[in-house]
């Protein structure tokens, strides 16, 4: 493979801000529509995995098993991180970003065409665990060329945070159609949920996935990787020169988002388990809380990105990691109530705590690794932490429930989760408002 050719001329301030806009829309387009891939799968796991690929197991013994399959995907997301991580460095973000979004969008297809158990028996979750395996991977590479994509365009070091936020706020808009696809199709399908009308909202992966390659396709490459191949500046190596040169900030970045990624998979897919098994509420009423927890993210993600300008990375994310310290028992109580609209407003503030951490999350990590490893430093630690906090959440929360009988356990494992960022992120160097463009040795 070939380096991506440098931008032909220096861009004027207004081309400059032309390429900015549509870098930007570019990384948050091409994000959410791979987050949706991802999220539809953890949305589904919940509610349709267990009984349709493990029907003969005990119900919160196949919701472990489905969840199991879940944590594949999180497990692959290093490697991917890995694989795209060194292309990223080498050929250019916006060549793999390509890459990236194409491996995840056919995986999801895909899992639309998977035969059940009562079709294969167990080659049914077989070929499950592989698709999953692979969305890992394309999702490992796409975040790090997403946020570099967007961060390397700022013309200011004072607005890396808030512009760095907005490929974060894929998140939210993936959770968001993922959700109200799961949604429109339960209650277009009924009773046939289970038979066909789960298997729609990933086949409709394939058309978001060609209005994401259309988008990405006309944006230019980032002037960080252009001046870095003028200069001849590429390491021949970026993946194992990362691991010998920033060893420190990949592990602390990955334990910087134990109390950012855990519970929010606590949130977003254990909810759909325990609010149907445990607070009886209906798989319909539980999709539309999550939907309106993701549209308030819309909002909470930049704005907490933009804060992290002006406060400091380190305090804005601390901050955050001590309020879900806490959120965690106080979500669980209100949930508990089993009234619904208690339960409703749980889920609803549910993601904030996170948004106060995701926000500047982009360009905490970002800016902690020189630009010639930048994509491979900030994709693995970022990774990393999927296979210690999101992969296996939703199956230690299925697990503690499941021994204790009390949610109060999962309480006490996110309140764990956020003294582990806590100390993580004290470590780390706040680069907020400095230059980062050099080749600098870090701190």
């Amino acid at each position: 493979m070939t380096i991506s050719q440098a931008n032909p001329a220096p861009l004027s301030s207004s081309e400059h801000q032309v390429q900015l806009r549509r870098a930007v829309i570019a990384s948050t387009v091409g994000t959410a529509i791979e987050w949706y891939d991802f999220f539809l799968y953890s949305t589904v796991t919940g509610l349709v995995f267990a009984k349709l690929f493990f029907p003969h197991s005990d119900p919160w013994v196949g919701t472990l098993e489905a969840f199991a399959i879940y944590a594949v995907g999180f497990v692959a997301r290093p490697i991917g991180a890995a694989i795209f991580g060194h292309y990223g460095d080498r050929i250019g973000r916006k060549s793999t970003l390509i890459a990236t979004l194409l491996l995840m969008g056919l995986a999801t297809f895909a899992v639309a065409l998977v035969p059940t158990y009562a079709s294969i028996g167990v080659w049914g979750a077989v070929i499950l665990t592989i698709l999953r395996f692979v969305q890992g991977i394309g999702v490992g590479g796409e975040w790090g060329g997403s946020v570099l994509m967007s961060m390397e365009w700022a013309r200011s070091d004072r607005t890396r945070g808030f512009i760095a936020s907005w490929p974060q706020f894929g998140v939210p808009c993936g959770l968001f159609l993922a959700n109200l696809a799961v949604l429109a199709f339960s209650q277009m399908s009924g009773e046939n949920f289970l038979a066909w009308g789960w298997r729609i909202p990933f086949a409709l992966s394939l058309i978001l996935v060609g209005v994401g390659l259309y988008i990405r396709l006309g944006i230019l490459e980032t002037p960080v990787f252009t001046r870095l191949v003028a200069e001849q500046k590429i390491e021949r190596q970026p993946m194992l020169a990362v691991l010998i040169e920033h060893p420190k900030e990949i592990l602390l970045s990955a334990f910087a988002r134990m109390s950012e990624q855990a519970p929010f998979y606590i949130f977003t897919a254990f909810i759909f388990s325990y609010g149907t098994k445990s607070l009886n509420v209906s798989r319909d009423f539980l999709l539309t809380a999550v939907l309106a927890a993701s549209v308030l993210s819309f909002v909470s993600i930049p704005v907490f990105g933009h804060l992290s300008d002006r406060i400091g990375r380190k305090n804005m994310y601390m901050l955050g990691a001590a309020v879900t310290g806490v959120f965690g028992f106080i979500y669980f109580g209100m949930l508990n109530t089993a009234w619904e609209p208690i339960i409703f407003f749980a889920i609803f503030l549910s993601l904030v705590p996170h948004d106060m951490q995701y926000g500047p999350q982009a360009a905490l990590i970002a800016e902690s690794f020189t630009g010639r490893l930048r994509y491979s430093g900030a994709s693995l630690g970022y990774q990393l932490a999927s296979v210690i906090a999101g992969g296996p959440a939703p199956l230690i929360a299925t697990w503690l429930y499941a021994t204790y009988g009390s949610a109060t356990a999962i309480a006490i494992y996110i309140a764990i989760c956020a003294v582990i960022t806590l100390v993580a992120t004290a470590l780390m160097t706040d680069y907020t408002g400095r230059d980062i463009s050099g080749e600098y040795k870090m701190q």
